[in-house]
């Protein structure tokens, strides 16, 4: 049996618009990139084609890549979970780090759609877990490289 995958309504709109992407245009773009390559000779020293077909590899295997994480998805609608309070998957939680007094968002989301920059964190990296089941107020220490760091939850969302 294959685990699935927890992934947020949004995280499965992106990887769907992703697929479409590379089936509809990236991979229609490469073939005809390799008509074109063809054209002009020898395939074994022809620089064009042997970039369009390394292209053409990297684009099969991110389409099967999403397939297969499409297939083995669970998504979650955050906004039907019962949630009595506490940050739950798909949480947005507003926390202020304790020492430095630094405010910051993040979304817990699955794996495959963390993106620090966004602020979208893994329901695996240390601090969602800690994180994970408690409320507005409580404070949560979290174990890193650099030693321990306490946070306050001062908000939770569920959009």
């Amino acid at each position: 049996m294959i685990n699935q995958i927890p992934i947020t309504l949004q995280g499965i709109k992106k990887l769907r618009k992703e697929l479409k992407k590379l089936k509809n245009i990236e991979r229609p773009k490469i073939i005809n990139s390799i008509i074109d390559a063809r054209k002009h000779g020898d395939l074994k020293e022809n620089a064009e084609y042997q970039s369009a077909r390394e292209l053409q590899s990297f684009c099969e295997g991110r389409i099967q890549e999403i397939e297969n994480k499409l297939s083995n998805a669970n998504i979650i609608d955050v906004t039907k979970i019962i949630h009595n309070n506490k940050i739950t998957f798909g949480s947005t939680i507003c926390i202020v780090n304790i020492l430095t007094n630094k405010i910051i968002s993040y979304q817990i989301v699955g794996h495959d759609e963390s993106d620090l920059k966004n602020n979208l964190i893994s329901i695996n990296a240390p601090l969602a877990r800690a994180l994970i089941g408690k409320k507005k107020n409580n404070i949560v220490k979290v174990k890193t490289p650099g030693g321990i760091i306490k946070y306050k939850v001062l908000n939770i969302k569920y959009i």
